[in-house]
């Protein structure tokens, strides 16, 4: 099923359900389920307008919300007891005259049950006698812990009035347990998990289904719609929803996280060489994910070893191998020594890797570049103010401020197409100019136009996120500064990251960015001797 809104409570819900009956395919559309609640007190439920758009949403299923929690019914919403109950009596009965499949989300359900387990379990009553097919249990407020979740899940299946009905659980991560909860409900019998992708919700968060999911299927083997197959899709989900919703994926989300199979312990590394199940749980490629081995001071040998054999270089005999593997763990440790980190930049890593083959050559090299910021305005107070006046109050809004900055990049380029090479070299010198809303943003302009005549594919390389850390605080603004970059290709959707360390923010940015275009280059770049043209 689909949650798809509440067409009571919005117009954008509203015109979704109106263009979901001509723009959805009918598969799509017989799983949107339209949410509201129950009538309002001293109302008959044909009368209440917000049930009348439940029915006018077109939806087939209607999941609405009940109060179960006898103190929330007398306190929180002041009706009688009774009438709470004919509330939800009432509601699903009309709703399910009118053809909809009815389900009910008995709100506060556990905190309910323990505060007043007759009433509550006279709330399922009353939906059951309404004719609703699905009951939902819900810990509203994330407070409780699985083992009441097992007892009072199988105490309301065994009761008399409920034993031929549908349960399902909803569960909030105020206690970080929500996907815990779930699972120990489906344990205990429940038929319906509701959840949302990557766990969003209000407060903590929802049940996350990236990790029910695959839990239930690959762990529990239950039985489900889903086919095993399906789920090497979830982690495209995933990423496709944060991306959708301009937000930064979670690495360490289970399942579905860039790091949820990585690995950067020698020790663990030299055991998944053996075998890739030795500290993994699932093949990542069931969920669409994969095996990352990272690179820190805490890797071994085996480590570098391994994305020497992934990248597939041809760099000489075992003892060969293993003795530059050793160079550029060393490498690695005292650059981290010096505040780097490699496990989130592996690009950096493979072009490390790269540069110590003697057949390698980097497909372009910055001479020199210059980075100016100018303004008129010098006071930060009157500066954003000015902003705002002049474009709205949004005044981060890229699009329209001009630009504030220009950056000169001086590149030499190996093998350029429009170079006939009569003066007996193989590269050309490149001169460009760019503006950006920063210096980083016009430097990165400058060096792609430079680039662009010789390598047109990186018309496809788009910066999606820049970080920047401060290492040693304390040094005020002479810190060395930690800079991160993180690339796409637009056509591929391939993305990576590089990272640089400079005390001074302008060279430590530039550095990413040439080692980020660099590696976008990686795959296209002829053999040569590293040393003969730039000597």
């Amino acid at each position: 099923y689909i949650e798809a809104g509440w067409p009571g409570s919005n117009p954008k819900d509203e015109e979704f359900f109106r263009r979901a009956q001509t723009e959805l395919d009918a598969a799509t559309l017989s799983k949107l389920v339209a949410f509201g609640s129950t009538r309002r007190k001293g109302i008959k439920a044909e009368d209440d307008l917000q049930i009348k758009m439940l029915v006018d949403s077109k939806a087939p299923t209607v999941c609405i919300v009940a109060k179960a929690h006898l103190w929330q019914v007398t306190d929180i919403i002041r009706a009688d007891p009774q009438e709470n109950l004919d509330m939800i009596r009432d509601s699903v009965s009309y709703l399910v005259s009118q053809g909809r499949t009815v389900m009910v989300d008995l709100e506060h359900y556990f905190d309910g049950f323990k505060f007043n387990e007759e009433y509550t379990l006279k709330c399922c009553q009353a939906a059951v006698d309404g004719g609703a097919e699905v009951l939902v249990m819900c810990d509203t407020n994330g407070g409780s812990m699985p083992w009441e979740i097992e007892k009072i899940t199988k105490e309301t299946l065994s009761h008399e009035s409920c034993d031929s009905t549908t349960f399902g659980i909803h569960c909030h991560n105020d206690c970080g347990l929500a996907v815990a909860n779930s699972l120990v409900a489906v344990q205990s019998g429940v038929g319906l998990v509701q959840g949302t992708i990557n766990g969003i919700g209000e407060r903590t968060g929802n049940a996350d289904l990236c990790s029910i999911v695959p839990s239930l299927a690959l762990h529990c083997e239950c039985k489900m719609a889903i086919q095993k197959d399906d789920l090497e899709d979830i982690t495209s989900l995933s990423r496709y929803l944060d991306e959708t919703l301009n937000r930064t994926p979670d690495r360490g989300a289970p399942y579905v996280g860039a790091s949820a199979f990585a690995h950067k312990g020698g020790l663990h590394v030299a055991a998944l060489e053996r075998s890739v199940d030795s500290y993994q749980h699932i093949d990542p490629s069931k969920v669409g994910n994969q095996l990352r081995v990272l690179i820190s001071e805490l890797s071994g040998r085996q480590n570098i070893l391994g994305k020497i054999k992934k990248l597939d270089l041809d760099i000489g005999d075992d003892a060969v191998v293993a003795e530059r593997a050793l160079v550029i763990l060393d490498r690695v440790k005292k650059l981290e020594s010096m505040g780097y980190t490699f496990e989130g930049a592996d690009a950096s890593v493979e072009l490390m890797i790269l540069h110590s083959t003697q057949g390698y050559c980097p497909p372009f090299q910055v001479l020199d570049y210059t980075a100016q910021v100018y303004d008129t305005n010098v006071d930060s107070a009157s500066r954003v103010m000015s902003k705002m006046e002049q474009h709205g109050s949004d005044h981060h809004n890229k699009n329209k401020p001009k630009n504030l900055a220009r950056a000169t990049v001086n590149v030499r380029v190996l093998d350029d197409p429009n170079h006939d090479g009569a003066d007996g070299q193989d590269f050309i010198d490149r001169l460009e100019v760019s503006e950006g809303n920063g210096p980083v943003d016009a430097l990165a302009n400058a060096l792609k136009k430079a680039l662009a005549p010789t390598h047109p594919e990186l018309q496809n390389l788009q910066l999606i996120d820049y970080k920047v850390r401060i290492l040693d605080p304390e040094s005020a603004t002479g810190a060395a500064t930690r800079v991160m970059i993180e690339f796409k290709n637009v056509e591929t959707n391939h993305k990576w990251t590089t990272v640089s360390v400079d005390r001074n923010i302008i060279s430590a940015s530039l550095n990413a960015l040439v080692d980020g275009f660099e590696y976008a280059l990686k795959d296209a770049v002829a053999a040569c001797v590293i040393d003969s043209l730039f000597e």
